[in-house]
């Protein structure tokens, strides 16, 4: 850790780790600002990158702001600043999503998980299978604690309700191949990294699951998928629900704020992880993950965890970019 002052090197490095942060379709749908009178780094939403069919509320895009402002506020820890996090700090500029302030000197440890830092170019999505290996207990109530931190909740779902929310995400990808508007949105955001710093290059896409009882988005369209033989994934998968006691845009953010901790802490065990949100882009699905013994609660995300192959990973776009 070094402490200094907040020079265009330090900086950049802090826009760096933030845009590090999973995005719905790798879109990164976001722009950073520093306020140097108050030593204040703003978080705003780029409109242009929004999914006006799968995200058409921009749930998501908070989703994905609130991971990022994670990883900033990790970063401004690390670089031996106290981080001070604002979510929606005016309501005058709806595109303002949050603010992370250096604040002084930090008394004592900042962040609940010092060595994350160094898990945010660790972690990958991995949409290959995993084996059948279960999380220890430990990790289990690390996760549990971590969304509970951020103002969410995460409930870690038993084998037959876990067989429940894969019917409706199963249902949620079907309605999804087969609506030719959202199909094309998502087919769009498959790029070569070598030709753009935003959507999912092919490779890092995965197989489909030959038994068909894990639906990994496809986002070919087609099936059987052409870009890679289907394999086997694992008969009985660890999912997280994340979830918050409310729906409106402050909690999206802190929605994206545990998503973060939770998939950092995860890979910091060696844990793989991917993302399952289509039933989440359907009202009527998304309603139906919940589990009525949870209370009346809003979804937010479904978090695959297992071990298995390191996904590979997607471009990002350079921090300089990023800023303005």
């Amino acid at each position: 850790m070094t402490t200094g002052t907040l020079d265009a090197t330090v900086l950049e490095e802090l826009v760096s780790a933030a845009v590090a942060a999973p995005s719905m379709h790798n879109t990164q749908p976001w722009r950073f600002r520093l306020r140097p009178e108050t030593h204040t780094v703003e978080i705003r939403a780029t409109l242009d990158r929004e999914l006006r069919l799968e995200d058409p509320d921009g749930r998501g895009l908070h989703v994905s702001v609130g991971a990022a402002a994670f990883n900033l506020r990790l970063a401004v820890a690390h670089h031996g600043w106290e981080p001070v996090l604002r979510l929606l700090p005016d309501r005058h500029e709806p595109q303002l999503l949050a603010s992370v302030r250096l604040a002084g000197r930090p008394h004592g440890d900042t962040t609940a998980e010092p060595d994350l830092y160094e898990q945010i170019w660790r972690r990958h999505s991995s949409r290959h299978p995993f084996s059948a290996q279960l999380l220890p207990e430990r990790l289990r109530t690390g996760l549990v604690d971590a969304a509970r931190v951020e103002g969410a909740r995460l409930h870690l779902p038993d084998t037959d309700e876990t067989r429940r929310l894969m019917a409706l995400t199963y249902e949620a990808e079907a309605r999804t191949i087969t609506d030719r508007e959202r199909r094309e949105e998502s087919r769009s955001w498959v790029r070569s990294s070598a030709a753009t710093d935003f959507g999912i290059p092919p490779e890092a896409l995965g197989p489909q699951d030959a038994s068909g009882h894990l639906p990994m988005r496809d986002f070919s369209g087609l099936r059987p998928p052409t870009r890679m033989p289907a394999q086997l994934f694992e008969q009985h998968p660890q999912l997280g629900v994340l979830a918050t006691d409310n729906d409106r845009p402050a909690d999206w953010l802190r929605a994206g704020l545990a998503l973060q901790h939770v998939l950092l802490l995860a890979t910091r065990d060696q844990v793989r992880t991917s993302l399952l949100h289509q039933a989440v882009e359907w009202p009527e699905l998304r309603w139906m993950l919940r589990d009525p013994r949870n209370g009346p609660e809003h979804v937010q995300m479904l978090i695959r965890l297992g071990y298995g192959p390191e996904g590979a990973p997607t471009p990002r776009t350079a921090a300089g970019s990023a800023l303005g």
